[in-house]
C-alpha cells in the first residue's frame, strides 16, 4: 500500500470507526477519523486526504449530505468518497450510487474488497 495516502472515515459509532481504522492500519494506511460531516467538512479543509470513507446514517448531516458538499466544492469533488451502511439494502446501493459515491460496501465491511477499491480510486 501507499503510506503516502491519507483517508478520512466518517463514521458516528466508535466500533465502526475502530473497524475501518484497523483496516487501514493493516495495510499501512494512514487515516483520521471524525464522527460527524460538519467535523469531515472542517478536517477537509485543513488536510489533504486521497479519499473519505463515509456511513450513510450520520447525525446531523448525513452521508448523503456530505457528499453533496464535497461535490459542490471545487476543491474537493473529485476526491473518492465511499459509502458505507449497516441499512443495506439493492434500494440503499441504488441510491448511494446515483448520488455520487465512488463505491458502495454494507456493514460489515469487506477488508479486502475495501482496499481493491481504494487502489483502484485513489490515483498512483
Amino acid at each position: 500500500m501507499s503510506e503516502a495516502w491519507r483517508i478520512l472515515v466518517v463514521e458516528d459509532e466508535p466500533d465502526g470507526q475502530e473497524v475501518v481504522m484497523d483496516i487501514l492500519e493493516y495495510y499501512r494506511i494512514p487515516s483520521d477519523a471524525v464522527g460527524t460531516a460538519e467535523e469531515a467538512l472542517k478536517r477537509l479543509a485543513q488536510q489533504i486526504y486521497n479519499g473519505v470513507v463515509i456511513d450513510l446514517a450520520l447525525p446531523g448531516m448525513d452521508g448523503f449530505g456530505l457528499l453533496r458538499a464535497i461535490r459542490g466544492d471545487a476543491r474537493l469533488k473529485a476526491l473518492p468518497c465511499i459509502a458505507c451502511t449497516a441499512y443495506h439494502t439493492s434500494m440503499v446501493r441504488k441510491e448511494a450510487l446515483e448520488a455520487g459515491f465512488d463505491a458502495y460496501f454494507p456493514k460489515p465491511l469487506d477488508d479486502h474488497a475495501l482496499i481493491r477499491e481504494l487502489q483502484r480510486l485513489i490515483p498512483k
